[in-house]
């Protein structure tokens, strides 16, 4: 199986043209059409990024959502985009930034397939090795509201298993036409890790215990079945406009998360002290690697070379170095309104994790 270095999580700052054109659709001012025009543009720019940076596997930068979970709820039918349960984002200055998710109000119905033009029209812009991003069933679960989805599923479990059906019915079409890399964004595994976030789950009538072991067999469930195809899952403490709602270590989830999917990368919120120490990683089965997500997409700095060397070295201790990659902590733009940065602080960033990734393991022989 083929080992990537230098990793990107997946989305990319959304250029004002495309946010523009988006306003105008939405708003019944421009063709279906011509924005799909402008959204492969965007898909081309953000290639055209990636390449020139010289990353080892590509993405075409979520540029066709409104957020990351975007294909998810305007694929399938019985979302309410914006009447979820609100969560509010904070940063270290004390600065907060409420944002509602979705919720299930209706029973789910397929309308179009989720990723699938996004891979179909990537493979066909690059020569370079890309991989898809889709939302876990267990960030699903934070869309269900006993309140609000019990018209639609009596529980939160008989919902769930119509994601992981739909979602298993993604993947396969993907692994079908030829994605051989896939990868799953699970920031709610590391929400629970934040004793705030889950008392509320408890308040809405959830076990966060449970719900932890629940979710490792749907995502297991999702993905099974595909050998020979790179999973990857990708835990972060929520990324909006450089705002995060979460912090904690990994190691309340490392025993069950690590040893218990079936994930071969797992891609790490590691670029600050929210994030713990290397220690949990130690969990990490032996046939595994770990991404180390050590340069932050939420701040302007720009690391260095050697800082991020030092990083690694001390993850080595843990994890043997022929098992580890680097890559961005999040994505750029997990919301349509992007972090806060500029495009060319993000390609230096880009540019930052190739050129570690080169120095650090040229001539290093994965062992996976």
């Amino acid at each position: 199986m083929t080992q990537y270095r230098s990793d990107v999580v997946g989305s990319l700052l959304r250029p004002d043209y495309l946010v523009e054109a988006r306003r105008q659709l939405e708003a019944g001012h421009l063709a279906a059409a011509e924005f799909k025009r402008i959204e492969d543009r965007a898909v081309d720019d953000a290639v055209a990024l990636q390449e020139a940076a010289g990353l080892d596997v590509l993405t075409d930068g979520e540029q066709r959502r409104y957020a990351f979970f975007g294909h998810l709820v305007e694929a399938l039918d019985g979302f309410d985009k914006f009447g979820g349960w609100a969560i509010p984002f904070r940063n270290e200055q004390g600065e907060q930034l409420v944002f509602k998710r979705p919720v299930v109000v209706e029973r789910l119905r397929w309308r179009r397939n989720m990723c699938v033009e996004e891979f179909a029209y990537l493979r066909g812009r690059t020569a370079r090795p890309v991989k898809v991003t889709l939302i876990s069933a267990q960030q699903a679960a934070a869309y269900y509201d006993p309140d609000k989805s019990r018209g639609a599923y009596p529980t939160r479990d008989a919902y769930l298993a119509d994601v992981v059906d739909f979602t298993r019915r993604e993947v396969g079409e993907l692994v079908r036409l030829g994605c051989t890399y896939i990868q799953i964004d699970a920031p709610q595994y590391a929400a629970l890790l934040d004793a705030s976030i889950r008392d509320g789950y408890r308040q809405r009538g959830s076990d966060p215990e449970r719900l932890i072991d629940t979710c490792v067999e749907m995502d297991n469930a999702v993905i099974a079945g595909h050998p020979g195809i790179t999973f990857g899952l990708h835990i972060c403490r929520g990324n909006n406009q450089s705002m995060f709602y979460a912090t904690g270590g990994y190691d309340a989830i490392a025993a069950r998360v690590f040893r218990g999917t079936r994930f071969q990368r797992f891609l790490l919120e590691y670029d600050d002290e929210r994030s713990g120490d290397f220690a949990p990683l130690r969990r990490v089965p032996e046939d595994r690697t770990v991404v180390l997500g050590l340069v932050t997409t939420k701040k302007p700095r720009l690391e260095s070379v050697e800082e991020l060397k030092h990083r690694i070295a001390e993850a080595s201790r843990v994890v043997p170095l022929e098992r580890l990659a680097l890559s961005p902590q999040c994505g750029f733009a997990s919301t349509m309104e992007g972090n806060r940065i500029s495009p060319e602080e993000q390609r230096q960033k880009l540019q930052l994790v190739a050129d570690t990734a080169r120095a650090v393991w040229s001539g290093v022989t994965a062992r996976t």
